[in-house]
């Protein structure tokens, strides 16, 4: 299991670095730079093959990529295929065609899962133009705590199946059965996983409307399918709900950490995203894209940050170069890269030894052993 988790999580890593590299190559090429190298992982290589100008490389450090492009640090700037010869805009878009390609991914992959069929809350969604909705079921989503659901041990994400021996079908179905059995116990049926669960429930009399008799709050869900237009529409307003979602999340951690020297919330290196491919394999395929389309956002909005050493830092960069109207120092440039690169280098390795502790990695590889 452990095996297959890294596989997929390096086939994952791999997928979205390739694509977000390809973006660089491809607009530097129609620019006309020279690309010395296109490379999957970072050095020591493993192996090479030289086509045309450009050598095309694997190598051992499996947690990221390169394009290297002529010129890309300043130098060489009378060669015609340089980088550094190329007008701001051009760079521009090479620098910004990594971030770019990223988001389309994600909008072919969220087009392909609202293609095929998703699972999805219905609740208010028009579905008259779905081409299929299939394997509706009321679930889950959240538990008062003290409340009858709560302690009858139920979880978030089990599926309400009958109340009473009546079939659950939508939310209406479980309001209607709960608000004319107040204060009454019911057989209530559950799935969770695989497991079908029978729970005798008494309903409390005494609640809020907003947390209703039972104390959940419950989410309709079906697996909806949608022609290829309309799949492609929901992916864009999807992935835009996503970024500006990030966005947010990433400015409540910056606030938290200037305000309070904390996070705010768990973040997560390699291997918190390892442990959560596993998770997300073990539920099917439809949520190995959905997750793969979430990383690739988020290495697009990491990229484009103003930070030395990332995209968006050599953007800034260029942008400062616009209004002063001469190219910034190279020296204080590389500086401020290389600052930069250590310092994430460092973020990455305090971030992947809390995930170590966290999921108990250590404790699993051991027990492979024992």
């Amino acid at each position: 299991m452990i095996i297959t988790t890294i596989i997929l999580f390096l086939l994952i890593l791999g997928v979205i670095v390739f694509v977000h590299e390809l973006g660089h190559f491809l607009v530097a090429k129609y620019h006309g730079v020279k690309i010395e190298e296109f490379g999957i992982g970072f050095p020591p290589k493993i192996f090479g093959i030289k086509k045309g100008e450009t050598e095309y490389t694997l190598n051992w450090i499996p947690l990221g990529g390169f394009v290297k492009i002529v010129g890309e640090d300043g130098e060489d700037k009378e060669d015609p295929r340089s980088f550094a010869s190329k007008s701001i805009g051009k760079r521009f878009q090479i620098i910004s065609a990594g971030v770019i390609m990223n988001i389309v991914l994600a909008l072919v992959l969220f087009s392909v899962i609202f293609s095929v069929g998703a699972p999805m809350d219905i609740e208010g969604v028009d579905l008259s133009r779905a081409k299929s909705v299939q394997d509706r079921q009321i679930k889950i989503a959240g538990i008062v705590e003290g409340s009858p659901a709560s302690e009858a041990e139920l979880q978030v994400g089990d599926s309400i199946l009958t109340a009473g021996g009546i079939q659950i079908n939508s939310n209406d179905d479980l309001y209607g059965f709960t608000k004319s059995n107040i204060g009454q116990t019911a057989t209530f049926t559950f799935q969770r996983g695989d497991e079908i669960l029978s729970k005798e429930i008494t309903l409390r009399q005494e609640f809020s409307e907003k947390d209703g008799s039972l104390g959940i709050a419950p989410s309709e869900t079906a697996v909806v399918a949608f022609p290829i237009f309309d799949a492609i529409m929901k992916s864009f307003g999807w992935v835009y709900y996503l970024i500006t979602y990030i966005l947010f999340a990433f400015a409540g951690i910056i606030w938290s950490l200037l305000s309070v020297g904390k996070a705010g919330v768990e973040v997560s290196g390699p291997v918190g995203i390892a442990v959560m491919t596993q998770q997300a394999a073990s539920l099917g395929l439809m949520v190995v894209l959905n997750f793969m389309a979430i990383i690739s956002i988020n290495l697009a909005i990491i990229n484009a940050l103003p930070f030395p050493a990332l995209d968006g830092g050599r953007l800034l960069f260029l942008i400062v170069e616009k209004i002063k109207g001469s190219p910034i120092n190279q020296v204080w440039e590389a500086k401020a890269n290389n600052f930069g690169f250590l310092l994430l280098m460092g973020l990455m390795v305090v971030v992947t030894f809390q995930d170590l502790l966290k999921f108990d990695v250590w404790g699993r590889v051991v027990g492979l052993f024992g």
